[in-house]
Parts: C-alpha cells; structure tokens; sequence
C-alpha cells in the first residue's frame, strides 16, 4: 500500500503558523518526519488557500523539496492557479507529482486535467459531482467514466489518475462505507488500469479519538483487499504503516477472511484481533455504531 502523509496540513497550528508566518523550518522537520515514518509521498494540503495560494504554494513546495527531493508531492488546494504556479517550480522526483484533486464536474475539470496535461502530472480524480457526493456506487462509476473519459480525450491514460471514490465517517454514513468498497471493486471493470486512493482518516472523523485508529486500519485493510493502492493517512499511526507495508499479516489474514465469508469464533480472538473483528461487523453495517462499540 502506497502512503500519502496528510499532515503537512493548514489545519494543524504549528504547520498553519509555519505557512502564515513563511517559516521554513517546521515545514522541513514536517516532511522529514514523514519520510523517516515511511511516507511515499507527501501531500501539501493549503485547503482553499483564497488569499495568497499563488505565492504560498509554490513556496511551500520548493521548501519541501529542498530536504526531501526525491518524494514526489500532491498539490492539494482548492485554488487551481496555486496549483498552476506550482507545477511550475516542481523539481522531478522518483515519481509523478500528483494534482490532489480534480473534482468530476465540467466548471473544474476543464480548467485542471489541460493542467495535468501541459505538466506531466498525475492527478487524483475525486468523485464529488455537480450534486455533491454520491448516493452509491453506480453514480461514483457514472461519475468516474465522464471524468476519465474527458482525461483520456486530453490525452492523459487511466495509469495516471488515481481514482477516489470518498471516504466519509462511518458513525454517520455507514452506508457509504459500504458503497466505496463496492465502488473500489468495479473500478478496473470500468477504468482499466486506473490507480486508486482516498482520505482515509475521514471514515474515523467523529468517533472517540482511542478509536480512529482500529477504524482507519479495519477500513484500510477491507479496501485493499479490492485493490486500493494507496491512502492518504496519518504519518503518526505507526501499527498502520506496519499494516500497509505487510508487517501485520495476521491482522490482513483475519479481514480478508471475514471478506470470504469466513468469520472466525470471535471467542477465538483477543486484542487488536478481536477490536478489528468488532469494527470490521461495524463498518459492513453487521451492527449500529456506537461510541462504545468495542466494549459490547
């Protein structure tokens, strides 16, 4: 599994301090700490950055690659010509920068994949549409084909777009936990070759923090097992790392079981075990979350 560190973030206070104020040095120690974490790449995230996204992105960037040349980046604002002006400083690194994201509506997507096109960039496409998110999986695929399409017509392969169907939080939209697992399994019926990823930590965002991160793994492992290449997550989950580089393999093989309907005697388990096999049932919707799920 592919690892996109999310915390380079406006959201956080010493790296939205670190922006405002143009201070380099926690932004450095923010992206060293990820690749140190086993980060693949890392994701700039300014959100909608109105103000003064032309001049910060592009900063940002060339600070981050002044310590980390060879990760590649996702640019992830709202602000197409910050993304622009970004993509003209870029420096090549050990893979395709990625535009995070291109929405699948016409106002966005015609300005942003001639972007992706003129830059050599690959871009995630993000399956929010003209209504907003998607009821189920049919209107993330229908949704998935005219943006794609549209790439395709630019020129742009499916092997450079990463699909993201959207995680939402699973304590109040268990059905959409379902629906992108089942999206997750059409994608290469429909986009042959296309790559795959999305915000990970969003299916955990409301429940108890002791919770997020058997959520974030449960969920992780359930989409990889129809073939989700990549997640941006949380640098500082170290037990999911270790699951997305196959070091937790006994976790793996008790997901990917009770996906082949194979559930094992929950009185057989223990632990982080018997925590998955709760929030596994959890996520599939087997029983109503609740904030005290894991001691029922």
């Amino acid at each position: 599994m592919i690892l996109f560190g999310e915390s380079l973030n406006v959201i956080s206070t010493k790296i939205g301090r670190a922006f405002k104020e143009r201070d380099p040095e926690p932004i450095k120690a923010e992206a060293l700490a990820q690749k140190e974490a086993g980060m693949d790449y890392v994701d700039i995230n300014l959100g909608p950055a109105k103000k003064d996204g032309v001049e910060l992105m592009p900063w940002v960037c060339q600070v981050v690659q002044e310590v980390v040349p060879e990760m590649p980046l996702l640019l992830d604002t709202s602000n197409i010509a910050a993304i622009e002006a970004s993509l003209k400083v870029l420096q090549p690194s050990d893979q395709p920068h990625i535009i995070n994201s291109i929405m699948a509506r016409p106002e966005r997507y015609e300005k942003m994949i001639p972007l992706a096109a003129e830059y050599n960039a690959d871009f995630v496409a993000l399956m929010w549409g003209p209504e907003g998110l998607p009821r189920d999986e049919n209107e993330r695929a229908a949704l998935a084909v005219e943006l794609l399409y549209a790439a395709n017509e630019a020129g742009i392969e499916n092997e450079r777009i990463w699909v993201d169907g959207i995680v939402t939080p699973v304590n109040i939209q268990q059905q959409q936990a379902i629906s992108l697992l089942n999206f997750q399994a059409m994608l290469q019926d429909i986009a042959p070759g296309s790559r795959s990823t999305c915000g990970l930590s969003n299916i955990s965002n409301g429940p108890p923090e002791h919770l997020r991160p058997i959520i974030n793994t449960t969920y992780m492992i359930m989409l990889q097992y129809y073939g989700m290449e990549s997640v941006i997550a949380d640098p500082l989950d170290v037990n999911l790392t270790a699951v997305a580089k196959g070091e937790r393999q006994d976790l793996v093989d008790l997901i990917y079981g009770m996906m082949d309907g194979n559930a094992p005697d929950p009185a057989s388990l223990s632990g982080e075990l018997l925590d998955s096999y709760k929030t596994y049932q959890v996520i599939m919707g087997d029983i109503l979350f609740s904030d005290s799920y894991l001691e029922v």
